[in-house]
């Protein structure tokens, strides 16, 4: 079932399921982190690296593809290829777990509304991908509220710019991997962990570790950042494959609105006049990038 609906595009109500939990779950990560904002972001990365491990490894397992990871494990390029991937997620983590402890969880909502628009941009400058009129224009109207916001705030909005650059980049990346997806994420953590685990034991050693420090709440949250952080890329993974690409392509506004919501309206954070007309516009422009990819794929090759 799984291997026919891949082979033929179609959509399949699991891999609905899997994308849509997936992004539920990334929607409701800032409260997640909020929680944790009185840790330094690399502590909190380092632990989402840790007790991502297990877990990755238990799927695997369970899949029966711990083959292609020790493939992966004995294949220098594939390992330099990981390397790459692990260090832009490991900088994606860190920017948004910053983001939403210090109050700029609308800037980490922007950012990933701005990543599908950069990601054509991306195919357009390193692959050299045709663009479609609307494509441009959307890429205008995301550049001109990118510009807009930057005049407003005399700054850029660089933790949105940056969120959307690693992520792109990541992703871009992470498509010539040539291993699975969820094979994929195992590797990184692997080659995460020994800086993870050194890191952690330098802060016990300083006295500046937060884990095991008799605040139970604190231990627990810790932990569980192995299972908000790999549970959702693994279901996303799953449900991807799955799933047209125009699908998720609709469905991946999920998580950057309910970013946008908790910002608002559980954050409080400051939504003045610049961010009123930026914001419309982003919208604007995914809606427009959005029907133009329904529409390139309804013509005929």
């Amino acid at each position: 079932m799984t291997q026919d609906a891949t082979i033929k595009n179609e959509d399949t109500l699991s891999g609905f399921l899997f994308a849509l939990s997936a992004y539920l779950l990334w929607g409701f990560l800032p409260i997640y982190m909020k929680a944790l904002s009185h840790i330094p972001p690399t502590e909190v990365i380092a632990h989402r690296v840790l007790w991502s491990v297990p877990i990755a490894l238990g799927v695997l397992l369970v899949l029966g593809r711990t083959a292609d990871l020790k493939t992966a494990l004995r294949t220098p390029r594939m390992l330099v290829m990981g390397a790459a991937t692990a260090a832009l997620i490991s900088v994606n983590w860190g920017i948004y777990v910053w983001s939403i402890g210090s109050g700029h969880a609308l800037e980490a909502a922007l950012g990933y509304y701005i990543n599908p628009l950069f990601s054509i941009f991306l195919g357009r400058v390193l692959l050299g991908e045709r663009l479609h009129p609307a494509q441009w224009v959307a890429i205008a109207l995301a550049a001109f509220a990118v510009a807009l916001l930057t005049w407003d705030a005399g700054r850029l909005p660089l933790v949105a710019l940056s969120l959307t650059l690693t992520w792109g980049l990541y992703a871009y990346l992470k498509k010539s991997l040539p291993i699975g997806p969820n094979q994929g994420f195992t590797l990184e953590v692997l080659i995460l962990t020994p800086f993870a685990i050194g890191y952690l034991a330098w802060l016990v050693a300083q006295g500046q570790s937060h884990f095991l420090q008799g605040v139970a709440r604190d231990n627990l949250l810790l932990v569980g950042c192995g299972i908000v952080t790999a549970v959702p890329l693994m279901l996303y993974a799953n449900g991807a494959k799955k799933l047209r690409l125009s699908t998720i392509a609709m469905m991946q506004y999920i998580a950057p609105t309910m970013i946008f919501l908790t910002a608002v309206f559980v954050f409080d954070e400051p939504f003045g006049h610049a961010r009123a007309i930026a914001f419309p516009i982003i919208w604007a422009a995914l809606a427009l990038y959005t029907a133009s990819m329904l529409a390139g794929r309804k013509r005929p090759a």
